[in-house]
């Protein structure tokens, strides 16, 4: 559907504001769609995002910056997030050996195990997507890319 008529407007001032507007429109959108895949698991997406982060890592260990610096959200507080996980038992932290200020923190195999069931249950992207082509979807990206530029 049109985004004029998703959100009833009939005009923007210029095709970069319907651009901006349609960006953070669909950013929600997905935002909700998310959201609503990992209530059943007790997690936010933002959480989710650390446990990715730390999959990606393991079995290395990550710190609260590096977590900080890769999440998609970076106004996300990260020790707050990190302390929601310690709580599910989905993360572990501990001090560094070589550096005692610095806090490591590695996903637990319950977390690698919850990231395993989240997937099963989350539709290939393809399926998401299902009027967007495979050469559009890549476009897409390019474009989003150089929208940040």
């Amino acid at each position: 559907m049109k985004l004029e008529d998703e959100i009833k407007q009939k005009s923007f001032k210029s095709p970069y504001h319907r651009m901006m507007v349609n960006i953070m429109f669909t950013g929600n959108f997905l935002q909700k769609r998310l959201l609503c895949m990992m209530r059943e698991f007790n997690i936010s997406p933002q959480q989710h995002n650390v446990l990715s982060i730390l999959r990606g890592q393991h079995p290395d260990p990550c710190s609260l910056g590096d977590i900080q610096e890769r999440m998609l959200d970076r106004m996300s507080n990260a020790t707050r997030l990190v302390d929601k996980l310690l709580e599910k038992d989905l993360v572990a932290r501990c001090q560094c050996p070589n550096n005692r200020r610095k806090i490591e923190i590695t996903i637990t195999e319950a977390g690698l195990a919850l990231l395993k069931q989240i997937e099963a249950k989350i539709p290939p992207f393809e399926e998401l997507f299902p009027a967007i082509s495979s050469e559009e979807a890549s476009a897409l990206g390019q474009l989003l890319d150089k929208s940040r530029e």
